[in-house]
């Protein structure tokens, strides 16, 4: 026994190292797990931001090509004449044009409904401080040609009406009559455009 007491230091001591560095992997271990967990998630969030950062590139381009071709267009986005209006009033006159074209092509309206700042538009989305944009939907009764006088007159109107959809199918018991879902996207500055 006595040969082994001088050993018995060395003994204690690399115990008492095994359990330290037993002791210290457990402690870093999970440190290293959540470390590594974090990496992960920064790289995950740079990549959603990066392709982010591209599709809101992709929308400010679209919406620069989309101010390009009305400013190249010969037509104006209206602009009302005194700023802190409501929407409705904001769009009366628009409305009222449309309206008015539509009456004195002999057109009947069946159902008119209206929705302000359409979420699918690009100025609804980025303009929103700059543009109003309302969807005017109508269901129309009409002919051929009282129809394309219609078209025609918003076609030729001084402010920018965009033609969004329009559907056209002819009536089942006379065929020269048609039903007509006309959908209209009108645009109006928030506030009156400087001279």
């Amino acid at each position: 026994m006595e040969q082994y007491r001088r050993y018995y230091g060395i003994l204690i001591f690399i115990a008492s190292a095994v359990v330290l560095i037993m002791l210290a992997y457990n402690l870093i271990t999970p440190k290293i797990t959540s470390l590594t967990s974090l990496n992960s998630n920064i790289t995950k969030k740079e990549n959603l931001l990066r392709k982010k950062q591209s599709e809101l590139n992709i929308v400010k381009n679209k919406i620069k090509k989309i101010r390009d071709s009305i400013t190249g267009s010969q037509k104006k986005i209206y602009s009302p004449i005194e700023s802190d209006i409501g929407n409705d009033s904001l769009f009366f006159t628009l409305y009222n044009d449309v309206i008015e074209m539509v009456h004195s092509n002999s057109i009947k309206i069946k159902a008119i409904d209206y929705t302000y700042n359409p979420q699918s538009d690009a100025f609804v989305e980025f303009g929103k401080d700059i543009y109003f944009v309302c969807d005017v939907d109508m269901e129309l009764v009409s002919n051929y040609v009282n129809l394309g006088k219609l078209i025609q007159d918003i076609y030729q109107y001084p402010y920018y009406i965009k033609i969004n959809e329009i559907n056209v199918k002819p009536y089942s018991k006379d065929k020269k009559i048609l039903l007509s879902k006309l959908s209209l996207r009108l645009y109006a500055h928030t506030e009156p455009e400087n001279k």
